[in-house]
């Protein structure tokens, strides 16, 4: 590369990792914020609740893209992303500025989701705008591994959130920093964005927009023309349902659903599971590269074909793995000694109230809230009466809450079902930090991750290549955030819901496995291949 080109990429991808950043806090603070703004709920639920807080930023990507797809069609691709970086900054950093639940109540949870689907706005109509303007930059033959520098800015921002909020952990302390510490690393995200907002300055219009525009063959109207015209609209549809959303569920299960299934299920101490994630992620991300490049050798489609067909297979025995080797001593229970839930179906309901206002008092409902609490796996079985609990050969009768006597049937349970679960050997606290196989755990999530790195370069220049200059922004921008909102963001509340509901934790991967596979199927039939396209087409 020569010295320009260095900087053009430099320059689009500082900015993204700094929007990357404020968008990846959410995820990584979620148990601080659930605390803070949805105390006035149970934990499970506020936990949830949290996610779907989480999730809301990606509602309003696909209305951003279109914004500011559009803008980025007419008016150019630099001044675009200086609006999009400022209303990223300032709402992240006004995130840190909001009281909680207990101080303003309902209204602390509204302006948070508020806030956050500004953010979700902003980078609708980000990250798009990067990978183009970098393509159109590009030689033809090293597009999809200058994308892959710009795609590698998603795992910077993640490495920068982390790298803010473990040093905050360690010197504040688990206390403060869950009472206030959490709000610093937004409140110091207004510094980036000044440094930010300062190099986007510094950038040059795309020379493929410019030649464009001197021709004169800018796009008047982008919107109506990518979905008014069939041609265009069919691609658009391609892209939304057979490319993206592999490419989403596949990233996310890697970069977000492990650390919540690490923590939340595995029981590994928080700060100790972002390290090894942090370590992962710094040895994956060169692949992105890697991977681009090899994109550009053999092509587009096969390379995230074979992104999407190995997460379809191998995730679920990453996860088991995952358990043996974070937690050795509940893999070893699970197996000598499974939990049942033996209740009448009719009895059981789906305890899902993230208002609160709902009460579940059947002995089914009991039960089974107890042994989620604890994190446990369980199956169910068809019986009738009151429900109970088999801990391998051990069995714990439940009770039903509304009885008269129900703080003592409680205590009672509580007390006969974790001497069940210690006899049986589980472990009832977090993960033995001595047992953690600290090695196999970073190896498996460096496959996890890489198979992130495998879709995600080749499937953005797909994307991109895919469409004519004059539209390229709205036309692409809308399918990969529609797609990625849905798909990807809802992820870890929709997974995180399906185990509540069925008991079982490895459940909530065969979202991400299914969507996998899907894609895989749809885009071997529709997709076509794009290496090769002239993008300066108008």
């Amino acid at each position: 590369m020569t010295a320009k080109e260095k900087r053009v990429i430099v320059a689009a991808s500082l900015g993204t990792v700094f929007e990357f950043y404020d968008f990846f806090l959410i995820g990584l603070l979620a148990s601080e914020i659930a605390k803070a703004f949805f105390s006035g709920v149970n934990p499970t639920a506020g936990f949830i609740f949290t996610l779907l807080g989480f999730a809301a930023g990606f509602l309003l990507r696909p209305f951003g893209a279109v914004v500011f797809g559009r803008l980025g069609d007419l008016v150019g691709r630099k001044y675009t992303f200086l609006v999009t970086i400022l209303l990223m900054g300032l709402s992240t950093f006004v995130v840190g500025l909001v009281p909680t639940y207990a101080t303003i109540g309902i209204t602390a949870p509204i302006a948070f989701i508020t806030l956050r689907m500004i953010q979700g706005l902003a980078l609708g109509g980000e990250f798009g705008g990067a990978i183009i303007y970098v393509a159109e930059h590009a030689p033809a033959d090293r597009r999809a591994a200058w994308n892959g520098y710009v795609v590698l800015t998603a795992a910077l921002g993640f490495l920068l959130a982390v790298g803010v909020i473990i040093p905050l952990r360690l010197s504040l302390g688990a206390g403060p920093f869950t009472d206030w510490g959490w709000r610093i690393p937004f409140l110091v995200s207004v510094i980036l964005l000044a440094i930010s907002v300062w190099i986007r300055l510094m950038l040059d219009e795309s020379p493929e927009f410019r030649r464009m525009k001197a021709e004169g063959k800018g796009s008047k109207a982008p919107v109506a023309e990518a979905f008014g015209q069939w041609r265009n609209l069919r691609l658009i549809l391609i892209a939304a349902l057979c490319i993206v959303p592999g490419q989403a569920v596949v990233w996310y299960t890697g970069q977000f659903y492990s650390f919540f299934f690490l923590t939340k299920v595995l029981k590994v101490e928080g700060l100790t599971a972002n390290l090894l994630l942090i370590i992962a992620t710094a040895l994956s991300a060169p692949l992105y590269v890697v991977f681009g490049a090899l994109a550009d050798r053999i092509g587009r489609k096969p390379v995230f074909l074979m992104g999407f067909v190995l997460a379809a297979v191998l995730t679920l025995p990453i996860f088991h793995a995952l358990t043996t080797y974070a937690n050795p001593a509940l893999a070893r229970a699970q197996e000598n000694a499974p939990i049942t839930v033996v209740a009448d179906p009719a009895e059981c309901a789906v305890q899902f109230n993230p208002v609160g206002t709902a009460t579940f008092t059947s002995s089914c409902d009991v039960v089974t809230d107890a042994v989620a609490k604890l994190g446990l796996s369980y199956d169910r079985r068809s019986g009738t009466g009151p429900a109970t609990v088999q801990v391998g050969s051990a069995r714990v009768a439940g009770y039903a809450g509304d009885t008269p006597d129900a703080a003592t049937q409680k205590a009672r349970f509580e007390r006969e079902l974790k001497a069940a679960l210690a006899a049986a050997g589980y472990p009832l606290g977090d993960a033995d930090p001595n047992a953690i196989n600290k090695p196999m755990i970073v190896l498996l999530l460096f496959v996890l991750l890489s198979f992130g790195t495998m879709t995600f370069s080749a499937s953005t220049t797909a994307l991109l290549e895919m469409f004519p200059s004059r539209i390229r922004y709205t036309a692409m921008s809308f399918p990969y955030n529609l797609s990625s909102a849905w798909f990807g963001g809802f992820l870890p509340a929709t997974a995180f819901s399906i185990v509540a509901a069925t008991g079982n934790v490895y459940s909530g991967l065969f979202y991400p496995i299914g969507v996998a596979v899907a894609a895989a199927i749809l885009s071997l039939l529709f997709a076509r291949e794009t290496r090769g396209t002239d993008i300066s087409r108008a």
